[in-house]
């Protein structure tokens, strides 16, 4: 496309996604780019080009959050972030208490690099630890090894950043012997204030999809799914962390300000190869491929892929959908309670005031089913 697409005002939340990579892993599906030398110069003026494009310094207000994830932003290094930031700052400006998230890998967190993204003014960390198993980490494809994660996590809090999310990955195959209660002591050894757990899911074009249409890997039983999941809600809430959303837990105070932004539907610019954007009303994604993103941007074009008008259908869908995947719950309508009373039976959801019994969230029990109990929710709201 060459058309310039112009953006509406009011965005307070930007994504850029940053592709480069040291190595595929082995479940990952995202768009990436492996690059033994990261082109950061090359890419920063790319990001440039866009953010002309869409006249971020007219369609931005001051920024609430601003979050750059990927592949591995961290590849930029301290130098690359830095550059990075400083034409960022050309064209969006930040509120005083903005959140500022970096994702990284423990590789590359170094007392250099750190102090560098401080300057440029990352206040939080989002960190790939996925396990504290090096067997598991060596088979995931991970460049780190668990010790590196325990030096970067102390790198980053003596450089002065201690708003720290540590990811973790569960239900690996049984084959591998991995033990979830030691990663998870582990975990709540560091102290993080934000934790996310995702549950490894087999896809096609990866490493592990191919892999597993061998018939050399077999993915977790169910079972197995369902109690390190369990587990993990039961050891982080009583480690004093909030369940708040199916896949994220956080002391008091400290949610992802930015992803929470995407749950409540508000709207958001996505910049960078892959990344997608909401308007309100509409859904747009840039292209994939780094080259081809590139390109269009270098040409002055519009890197936009697609797009997507939501329909009432589709609002009612994604509310339903966000609504349960939080704590915030869901509000039900009239004739509701009686469709969903099974579902209190069964452990699956609870009132969200008790006092007030038409607001419903899940328990941990009921997220484990949340694809099944949301279609069949929609479903009953697409009839009436």
């Amino acid at each position: 496309m060459s058309a310039p697409t112009a953006t509406p005002v009011g965005y307070r939340h930007v994504y850029l996604h940053v592709p480069f990579c040291a190595r595929r892993c082995s479940y990952c599906d995202f768009a990436i780019a492996v690059r033994k030398h990261v082109p950061w110069r090359a890419f920063a003026d790319s990001v440039d080009a866009e953010l002309r494009l869409r006249r971020a310094a007219e369609s931005c207000d001051v920024l609430s959050t601003l979050y750059l994830g990927g592949g591995t932003p961290s590849r930029l290094g301290g130098e690359g972030i830095e550059r990075l930031f400083a034409m960022l700052h050309r064209h969006i400006r930040l509120e005083a208490q903005a959140e500022v998230t970096l994702e990284a890998n423990p590789e590359d967190v170094s007392t250099e690099a750190v102090a560098a993204w401080r300057r440029a003014g990352v206040n939080r960390v989002s960190l790939g630890v996925q396990s504290f198993n090096d067997r598991v980490l060596s088979w995931m494809h991970r460049v780190h090894d668990a010790d590196a994660a325990l030096r970067a996590v102390e790198t980053l809090r003596a450089g002065g950043i201690d708003a720290l999310s540590l990811d973790l990955i569960f239900a690996a195959p049984d084959t591998l012997e991995r033990d979830w209660s030691d990663d998870l002591t582990r975990l709540l050894a560091l102290a993080p204030d934000h934790i996310s757990l995702y549950g490894l899911t087999i896809e096609p074009h990866t490493p592990l999809g191919r892999w597993h249409a061998r018939g050399e890997v077999e993915e977790a039983p169910e079972e197995v799914y369902e109690r390190q999941f369990l587990e993990s809600h039961l050891r982080l809430q009583a480690a004093g962390f909030e369940h708040y959303e199916v896949s994220n837990f956080a002391r008091p105070g400290c949610r992802a300000r930015h992803n929470s932004a995407y749950w409540q539907t508000v709207p958001y610019l996505g910049l960078g190869p892959s990344a997608h954007g909401f308007d309100g009303s509409e859904r747009r994604w840039n292209h994939a491929a780094l080259a081809a993103w590139e390109s269009a941007v270098s040409a002055g074009g519009d890197p936009l892929e697609g797009a997507e008008t939501l329909t009432s259908a589709n609002r009612e869908a994604e509310m339903v959908y966000l609504g349960l995947r939080t704590i915030d719950g869901l509000e039900l309508r009239d004739g509701e309670e009686a469709r969903v009373a099974t579902w209190r039976r069964q452990g699956w959801i609870e009132s969200v005031d008790e006092t007030a019994g038409s607001r419903i969230r899940c328990t941990a029990s009921g997220w484990l089913r949340l694809d099944a109990l949301a279609a069949d929710l929609t479903a009953l709201r697409s009839r009436s």
